[in-house]
């Protein structure tokens, strides 16, 4: 069994969502911008919805309408869109305040 002569099945799609997730995870771990941090998040929810759209498939379950994977992962990108939204005026706040989006510098608490 070859992934690269085989033709597209879920687990392409899945080790597609696998590597996706994994890089986002090493994003965050390892920026210190937080526009890095930010960029990792999403490389992570972008992995999850692959995943999604994968078991919501019909080549999974053949009883299935087949929109599971996509309703979800819908609603993961207007979760992200909104965490996005957030994330972005909390870092201009940020910057405002320090002149730099450094992540380490945000151990100050002001109320």
């Amino acid at each position: 069994m070859n992934l690269l002569t085989d033709p597209i099945t879920v687990s392409h799609y899945m080790v597609v969502g696998a590597v996706l997730f994994v890089v986002g995870l090493v994003c965050m771990g390892t920026k210190r911008n937080a526009l890095g941090v930010l960029m990792g998040i999403e490389l992570v929810l972008n992995g999850a919805n692959i995943n999604f759209i994968a078991f919501g498939s019909k080549y999974l379950r053949a009883e299935t309408l087949g929109l599971d994977g996509q309703l979800i992962a819908l609603f993961v990108i207007v979760l992200a869109a909104a965490e996005a939204a957030v994330a972005l005026a909390i870092a201009l706040n940020f910057y405002n305040n320090h002149s730099t989006i450094d992540v380490d510098r945000a151990d100050d608490l002001k109320g």
